[in-house]
């Protein structure tokens, strides 16, 4: 595999996106935006309006994730993003998701890799320029709601969030356990 680079979503870059997710919108017609709604919300909502969701904050300059590309071809992408603009994040009731304080932190909460590039270090790749992307728009802590495979075995349907051990090795902290997930870290 060629050196990958990385890039914001922005506008220019939505065909890119979309040749990436399919026709099914990443995971089940999920289009990244199941963070974005509490889940009564989203169950409501249907795929087209979640792709029309997904494309509003792209298309407004949100630069809600960072792309990895082999060559001209999309093959990886991480959504991060400021905690509220994710709803289902910012219930203090959350049995796992809740904020761990009162202080603003961004978010890291998804991955998807193209199938034939899985398991060859591209979420580690997303990462980093998602780390790097949160940083350089004035984030001061990022949080991360990874799995812990020896708690929960991971598959593609749990594993989108991340692994500890990728999130540990970014240099990321577990802060604390929300059930068995890990609740991690990273402060500038």
């Amino acid at each position: 595999m060629a050196r990958l680079e990385t890039a914001p979503a922005t506008p220019d870059r939505w065909g890119d996106l979309l040749a990436l997710f399919g026709p099914n919108g990443a995971y089940s017609n999920c289009w990244c935006t199941w963070w974005i709604w509490r889940a009564r919300e989203w169950d409501e909502t249907a795929p087209e309006a979640r792709r029309a969701t997904l494309k509003d904050l792209v298309a407004g300059g949100a630069e809600p994730g960072v792309l990895a590309y082999d060559g001209d071809v999309a093959v990886g992408w991480s959504a991060v993003g400021p905690r509220d603009r994710y709803a289902r994040m910012m219930s203090p009731r959350s049995p796992t998701y809740r904020p761990l304080d009162d202080e603003p932190s961004w978010i890291i909460n998804c991955f998807f890799v193209a199938k034939g590039y899985r398991r060859r270090g591209v979420a580690r790749v997303l990462l980093q320029a998602a780390v790097d992307h949160a940083f350089a728009h004035g984030a001061e802590r990022i949080d991360a709601y990874p799995i812990d495979p020896e708690q929960q075995q991971a598959s593609a349907a749990s594993a989108y969030v991340g692994t500890l051990q990728m999130f540990l090795d970014a240099g990321f902290e577990e802060i604390t356990r929300m059930r068995t997930r890990p609740v991690m870290r990273l402060t500038r």
